[in-house]
């Protein structure tokens, strides 16, 4: 199976992990699956207003797609990134919370989640699947404009308008946040439109609207990283957002034999080889669990579990590279063991 397809089947299992799972009750059922951000994705909604509803999250995600994607020229992001070393650009809107949001998690985490790594990730060929191992000369000269510390926003008028001004040479991508920002905001739609009860699943982004139409939790599989046909476990939640990264998701083996994932340690402009094969979390603001997913991932998991230890506001699940999955103590009651794997559980200190 070559590198795309095994992404595509990564990606469809877990559609099916989240919907298979999600039950169905006596409302009518509408469902809807699109391309989009370059990941496939599934949208579901309950009840007489689901098909505007899901109309509403189309709209939703395809706006944002517009908006974020940093090669489109004239979108936000494209529009930040070229006047880069000039008068800096004014953003808006979902732009703004997605710098915020970014900012909160690269300096809690010490720079473990940096949107300006993306000329790394271009490098690595990531961004249009043409896989390479950039030498360290090449890295070592991209690393110089990496720091997110370096990227200024200063506010023109209220809290959702910025203006966001960076060094030459810089550009930076939402591509480790704009996923969770979408289901979010999807969802939000959705609830507009009337919905009362639904699921979107944008890759390994869940977020949940409501309950299930019978009013029980919803119950999401989280894929087990070495087995893409079976769960390492399920967590049943209300109206949450189920974040998962991992290197598993993407990932091309080079002519050395190695196989190099996607996701970039910012520290060292190459992929995170520490010993988590996944982490998911689990919390109300889907933008924020996507970022936490992809900093705690290179974290590692004792800086994970320190993370979570020191900030809280989230529930996780970590599935180690030793057989192990470390869940957080608030899941308790919530987390079902599906995998051989031992589970220990760790409490927050806040």
């Amino acid at each position: 199976m070559n590198i795309k397809l095994k992404r595509a089947a990564a990606l469809l299992f877990a559609l099916a992990a989240a919907l298979s799972l999600a039950g169905c009750g006596e409302e009518e059922r509408h469902d809807a699956q699109i391309f989009s951000m370059d990941t496939y994705m599934s949208l579901t909604a309950y009840g007489s207003e689901g098909d505007a509803g899901l109309l509403a999250a189309q709209r939703v995600i395809n706006a944002l797609d517009a908006m974020l994607d940093p090669e489109r020229e004239g979108s936000a992001v494209y529009n930040i990134n070229a006047s880069a070393g000039g008068s800096g650009a004014v953003a808006t809107g979902q732009t703004v919370e997605l710098l915020e949001t970014s900012r909160t998690v690269y300096e809690r985490s010490g720079g473990a989640l940096d949107p300006t790594i993306y000329p790394i990730v271009k490098a690595w060929g990531f961004i249009d699947s043409q896989y390479r191992v950039p030498s360290e000369s090449e890295i070592k000269s991209l690393m110089e404009n990496v720091g997110y510390d370096r990227v200024s926003l200063s506010y023109t008028g209220g809290t959702d308008t910025a203006l966001v001004t960076m060094p030459a040479g810089m550009e930076l991508s939402f591509a480790s946040v704009a996923k969770g920002c979408a289901a979010k905001y999807a969802v939000q739609a959705m609830r507009e439109a009337g919905v009362e009860s639904g699921i979107v699943t944008l890759g390994g982004n869940v977020q949940t609207l409501g309950t299930r139409p019978d009013g029980s939790d919803w119950n999401v599989g989280i894929q087990d990283p070495e087995n893409s046909g079976a769960y390492a476990g399920i967590v049943s939640v209300g109206e949450a957002a189920v974040v998962t990264s991992g290197g598993y998701q993407r990932f091309f083996t080079g002519s050395d034999g190695r196989v190099y994932q996607h996701i970039i340690d910012p520290s060292t402009g190459y992929p995170s080889g520490g010993d988590l094969l996944s982490v998911t979390i689990i919390c109300e603001d889907g933008t924020m669990a996507d970022a936490l997913s992809t900093a705690l991932y290179v974290l590692g998991e004792s800086g994970a579990v320190n993370y979570y230890r020191t900030y809280g506001g989230f529930e996780m699940v970590l599935v180690t590279d030793d057989g192990r999955v470390v869940v957080s103590d608030g899941l308790r009651d919530d987390f079902t063991l599906e995998t051989e794997r031992r589970v220990e559980y760790v409490r927050s200190e806040v």
